[in-house]
């Protein structure tokens, strides 16, 4: 019997009430499963009572991201014997049977992903490949697994996401890069770098970043086939730069391929020079022309929250990268200025901040410290910047107050050719709703506060 047909009648476990275990679930409803939705935040008023349920009589349980391998709940069921898979496992199974023409890219990496695979996305729709991005970012996978009138699937695809991940099968996959993040759910740096390295075993061919230190010294024990990019010069089998041109050596029938000039990214520093050759190579493994690539590349524009300009006043740049969430992240959006006044802090998530402040020091003008964990970004400028000068926000500020007096704070101390930067390097959730919601107070405040609007 056919997966898909099986599922009728079956009792299936849905890990997750979010968007994409309601997504999960209306699949399952539509084939005539019987489906229990579980979630941690027992309020979910969706959600069953876990230990209400008889796990003899469920036969296979679907994870959403972010459920730890050792959660009680997902221990329980793997003790009661169900079987259980990701969320993208589920879609490549149904894929498989109903749409089994239609080709599956990965990516992954700490940082630039949603950025790459929109990327990607725009490169392959310029081709004239019907293409959507998705995972992480956009719909889920499962909405999308069946649709015939898409040729091709660009996975957004994180940590968690690969640690419960045996099944799908992608075309080509690439890893950004490898930094500090989501410690405290692996457990260790070693464990979460094996989690973005695992998609190499699902890939034909893996293409990563030579650039990224960490990802180049463990990409050799990857067994498929291996294309990389850098920003310098490149050999055979790579993507590089030459001058201001991105040459293409690896996926010519000749020798090289000019794909596009340094100008036709927006903005061209070096970490979005870095995720537009990455979206490149993805394009480049399916088919993509190298002027369809750069025709994309000069329409496309960085996400929200993304180095984003909110205001230029009196020679002062106010720049919103609210999605900088991790360390790294920050480092790369503080390399992107010259000099900067910083706004920083919020849930560490068990990184270090100590290689940031070493990296980042000579362009941290005055440091801006909020959150719950603003004291790791205080010690580690004590210890490796103690000439950049700081100042702790009060924790007890919150929401729209917070960026008041963030703003009323960068106000004294930037000055024209400088720019204000909010790169916190840590989640939001101690004082926001998200990250989103930290970069838009973020912009009223300025828009209310520098521009009197």
């Amino acid at each position: 019997m056919s997966f898909i047909n099986s599922l009728k009648e079956k009792h299936v476990l849905v890990f997750g009430a979010g968007v994409t275990g309601a997504s999960v679930k209306r699949f399952l409803d539509s084939r005539g499963a019987s489906t229990f939705l579980v979630d941690e935040n027992a309020s979910v008023k969706e959600a069953t009572n876990f230990e209400s349920l008889k796990l003899r009589e469920i036969q296979l349980g679907i994870v959403s991201p972010g459920w730890k391998l050792d959660h009680p709940f997902i221990s329980k069921s793997k003790a009661a014997g169900i079987e259980l898979i990701s969320e993208i496992d589920l879609a490549w199974r149904v894929k498989s049977e109903w749409n089994p023409a239609q080709v599956w890219l990965g990516l992954t990496g700490t940082n630039g992903k949603t950025t790459t695979v929109q990327m990607a996305e725009a490169m392959l729709l310029q081709s004239g490949i019907r293409a959507r991005a998705c995972g992480n970012v956009g719909e889920p996978v499962i909405d999308l697994a069946t649709e015939t009138d898409l040729d091709i699937l660009v996975l957004e695809l994180s940590s968690f996401q690969l640690s419960w991940s045996n099944e799908a099968h992608f075309k080509a996959s690439g890893i950004l890069n490898i930094a500090d993040d989501h410690i405290d759910w692996h457990g260790s740096f070693d464990n979460y770098a094996d989690a973005k390295l695992s998609i190499a075993k699902l890939s034909e061919t893996l293409i990563a970043n030579l650039d990224d230190e960490v990802l180049a010294s463990r990409i050799g024990q990857v067994t498929s086939r291996l294309f990389t990019y850098t920003l310098e010069t490149p050999k055979p089998h790579q993507i590089g730069l030459v001058e201001n041109l991105i040459v293409d050596r690896a996926f010519v029938s000749g020798d090289a391929e000019v794909l596009f000039e340094l100008s036709e990214i927006k903005p061209a520093v070096p970490h979005n020079v870095s995720n537009a050759m990455a979206a490149a190579a993805l394009a480049r493994s399916v088919g993509a022309d190298a002027t369809s690539i750069g025709r994309a590349l000069s329409e496309f524009r960085l996400d929200h929250h993304r180095l984003e300009v909110v205001l230029e006043k009196d020679g002062i740049t106010w720049i919103d990268d609210s999605k900088a969430t991790n360390p790294h992240a920050a480092l790369a959006a503080l390399k992107s200025q010259l000099r900067s006044v910083w706004i920083a802090g919020g849930l560490a998530k068990g990184a270090s901040m100590d290689q940031l402040i070493k990296a980042a020091a000579n362009r941290i003008k005055f440091a801006i410290l909020i959150g719950t964990d603003a004291q790791l970004i205080e010690d580690a400028l004590r210890l490796h910047a103690p000439l950049v000068e700081y100042q702790v926000i009060d924790r007890n500020l919150k929401g729209r107050e917070l960026m008041q007096e963030v703003v009323k704070v960068a106000l004294t101390k930037a000055l024209p050719g400088e720019s204000v930067l909010l790169a916190p390097a840590c989640a939001s959730m101690d004082q926001f709703k998200n990250y989103g919601e930290r970069g838009d107070l973020f912009a009223s405040a300025v828009k209310e506060l520098v521009n009197g609007k």
